[in-house]
């Protein structure tokens, strides 16, 4: 078919310029056969590694060659919809695919890329969109690992975008299989009676390291471990209530989505494969797409912030219990669901008018406190040796002072809670002086959560400057961590002495019912250049700590931990007293 044909079928005027029109031989074959064989190709398709490119499934030692030519390298091959066979295409050459169209009766035109799995028209040599053949190989990339029977019940339209990386999984050079082994034991020496439970390697879907990472910590969270673990958050219960209220909702017009989607369910199912024993690396495509459904606007394959994705999942969690049933009486500070009733805490801030004393107070619920570094100037920061900082003297450090010397997490905690002289053009309005006045402002801990995240800005964002950069200086975290200082009883005892104060709208002063003292037990790292990094995490486990990258696991020791880029730190109470279905008391 020569190409004036194919420019005649395929396109047509409207004022002067050449719009697509959609191919007649996809129309035909859709108006005879429906989607049936596209869903029926689904169970055809293979997606090696998990996350990566679809293609056509076949025996591993089984190369396909060409019906016509036996020719497998220098053409692209197309298996026919109706026929399933093979047959090559040159784009400038002899196409056998579309001889094959021709020779045959009509019905034969529609065929796939055996490697790419795309649609090809063979009578207009050229690839077709069809929405259910996209939609079942997305579903097939989705759930590479896992049933997909769930995930069939809707494809969102962001979805309908194919991704085109290829996940490559990490091969350690010579150098790096040195550092490897000598800073670090592999696991499958040992059997997996002597490994703690729950140790299992998460695979990349595609630069999800950020969702893995984050993912590996909330696992081996104590309170949020035994909640799930205790079956307090049956998925299967909780399915049969959503899909009640998806029907109630149908027949309202309402979100059907929405009420059949639950973060927790999936953290359920999670949980339940992670602390099954198997030793394999699990592949939580199910939880990645119900987290894509609500945070449609990170639903992609690129790469994300893995605090970003804490929030967003904890959120998550959050929205669905509450909107399921809130308890009464609750306030909002973390008694709703176990996301919040694990990681909740109060902040308290203290602006006081610096003419005549007046103080205004507020309380604000967080899941986290993100802490800045303290500025490498005036000698504020030590100057380390290369064994313990990422900073060694290269060029690049050299000429990006942020980047030299040391921080701790105990300076930033002091920096957090210091009080803080607001300027000139952030003058507040003083209720006593009836004034704008300038100000003193401190923050303070009102209420601790079971488990404290600490989170370091290393990504700035300049507006002025309009650049984004990463600071990779080094930060000296505490394996045990005393938050006494830091609490609001704390602070205003330092203020005030024994004489504390009542400021207005402040609550009675309340014991803190939970410990001070926390023990870390999970660090987020990241590694690299701000927009092509990588994400890991360090757990311990049973008195020993495992690096956890993706699908590997290695037991590394405590120095290698302390030397650590630390992005986010998680700290559990050391003497933690928990029951999951009991209200906490408020602040």
């Amino acid at each position: 078919m020569s190409s004036m044909t194919k420019t005649t079928h395929t396109h047509h005027q409207i004022n002067g310029h050449s719009l697509p029109q959609p191919c007649p031989h996809l129309a035909e074959f859709r108006s005879k056969n429906g989607s049936k064989p596209f869903r029926a190709l689904q169970d055809c398709l293979r997606v090696k590694p998990p996350g990566g490119r679809a293609s056509i499934r076949r025996d591993p030692d089984e190369v396909p060659r060409c019906a016509a030519c036996a020719g497998s390298v220098h053409s692209r091959l197309y298996a026919c919809v109706t026929c399933a066979a093979v047959h090559c295409h040159a784009p400038s050459g002899l196409s056998h695919a579309s001889a094959h169209a021709e020779s045959m009766p009509p019905g034969h035109e529609i065929a796939v890329d055996v490697d790419r799995a795309e649609l090809f028209c063979c009578a207009c040599r050229d690839q077709v969109y069809d929405c259910d053949f996209d939609a079942a190989v997305v579903l097939a990339q989705t759930a590479a690992s896992t049933t997909s029977s769930a995930i069939q019940q809707y494809a969102p339209e962001n979805l309908r975008k194919r991704r085109r990386i290829d996940y490559k999984p990490w091969s350690p050079d010579f150098r790096e299989q040195v550092i490897v082994g000598k800073n670090s034991s592999l696991l499958h020496g040992r059997t997996p009676s002597d490994l703690p439970w729950g140790l299992r390697g998460l695979n990349n879907l595609g630069n999800t390291c950020f969702m893995n990472s984050v993912l590996q910590a909330l696992l081996h969270t104590p309170p949020l471990r035994n909640y799930f673990l205790s079956d307090r958050h049956n998925r299967y219960f909780c399915q049969k209530k959503s899909n009640a209220d998806k029907k109630n909702a149908g027949n309202s017009g309402g979100n059907t989505t929405a009420a059949s989607l639950c973060l927790a369910c999936d953290m359920d199912a999670t949980f339940s494969a992670v602390f099954s024993g198997d030793r394999k690396p699990y592949s939580p495509a199910k939880f990645l797409y119900s987290w894509w459904q609500y945070a449609a606007n990170l639903a992609s394959y690129e790469q994300q912030d893995a605090h970003e994705f804490f929030i967003s999942m904890l959120d998550g969690i959050h929205e669905k219990v509450e909107k399921d049933g809130r308890k009464p009486g609750s306030q909002g500070t973390g008694d709703c669901c176990v996301a919040h009733r694990v990681f909740s805490g109060i902040l308290r801030s203290d602006v006081m008018c610096m003419a005549c004393g007046f103080t205004s107070t507020t309380y604000d619920p967080c899941v986290d406190i993100s802490l800045d570094l303290e500025p490498n100037q005036g000698g504020s920061a030590k100057t380390v040796s290369t064994k313990s900082s990422p900073c060694n003297g290269s060029a690049e450090c050299m000429n990006s002072g942020q980047n030299c010397g040391t921080s701790t997490l105990v300076g930033c905690l002091d920096r957090f809670t210091r009080p803080e002289r607001l300027g000139s053009d952030q003058k507040f309005f003083c209720k006593q002086c009836q004034v704008r006045q300038e100000s003193l402002k401190q923050m303070s801990i009102r209420k601790l959560p079971l488990v404290s995240c600490f989170h370091i800005k290393r990504f700035e964002h300049s507006s002025i400057r309009k650049m984004s950069r990463k600071v990779d200086r080094y930060l000296q975290f505490p394996f045990l961590l005393d938050m006494a200082p830091y609490l609001s009883s704390s602070i205003l005892r330092s203020r005030f002495g024994n004489r504390i104060l009542p400021f207005d709208g402040d609550e009675p002063e309340a014991p803190n019912e939970l410990c001070s003292e926390f023990e870390l037990f999970a660090v987020v790292t990241h590694t690299g250049k701000l927009d092509a990094g990588h994400y890991v995490t360090y757990l311990r486990l049973s008195n020993q700590w495992y690096k956890c990258d993706d699908a590997w696991i290695t037991q590394v020791n405590e120095d290698i931990v302390r030397a650590a880029q630390g992005y986010m730190m998680f700290y559990v109470q050391k003497m933690l007293f928990y029951k999951a279905s009991e209200k906490q008391g408020s602040a």
